[in-house]
């Protein structure tokens, strides 16, 4: 009997050392991203997720750094390099979270950074896609304000190429900040990110 509790005893202490090194990697891992120390952070996140091999979490972060960074890179070599990095992480993310609302608009936005880079190449072939995600986030998860803002900011996107009227996507983008500031993330390691986003989009409706 002993022996029984002191196996019982060594494997809820590994459980609780395995949380805890989870949780402070993924909060060292946020830091450095949060300070713009992005290779640093990116190089955290991927020591964590070859640990936590069914943790989505690490792989998100990998995808959503990569494409921010896509965003916002004006060398389109590098923008490619992003863009397949961050697929990379995402393809992961799928395997293991395919219907969480989170990892489909984490797809949408890699697709969106691809219409971007390239947009008579790619806006055709995967601008259905990325409706099609969005949608499907939606029916998911109705209130998420990732899910809410991201697919009026994409629509508006399209209004304002081809010139259509932009207020029904303004009106949604304004709606996903109060769903911003009533979000509660599962544990303070899954996204919590966009408020910012969405004020700066919103002001720019004006």
């Amino acid at each position: 009997m002993t022996k029984i509790i002191t196996i019982i005893a060594l494997f809820v202490a590994s459980i609780v050392s395995a949380q805890t090194q989870f949780e402070k990697g993924m909060g060292s891992a946020l830091k450095l991203w949060s300070e713009g120390k992005n290779t640093e952070a990116i190089a955290q996140f991927e020591r964590i997720a070859l640990v936590e091999k069914t943790n989505w979490l690490p792989n998100y972060y990998i995808a959503l750094i990569n494409t921010t960074q896509a965003f916002q890179e004006q060398d389109k070599i590098k923008v490619v390099a992003l863009l397949e990095a961050a697929q990379k992480a995402q393809d992961a993310c799928n395997d293991l979270a395919i219907d969480n609302p989170e990892v489909i608009v984490m797809q949408a936005m890699i697709h969106t950074a691809w219409i971007v880079y390239d947009p008579m190449t790619n806006g055709q072939k995967l601008y259905g896609d990325v409706m099609f995600l969005y949608e499907k986030a939606e029916k998911i998860a109705p209130n998420n304000p990732r899910v809410v803002f991201n697919k009026a900011s994409f629509e508006k996107g399209g209004a304002e190429y081809f010139g259509q009227d932009t207020q029904p996507m303004c009106e949604k983008i304004k709606a996903s900040i109060e769903l911003f500031a009533n979000f509660k993330p599962e544990t303070p390691f899954h996204p919590n990110w966009g408020i910012e986003r969405a004020k700066q989009e919103a002001e720019n409706c004006k």
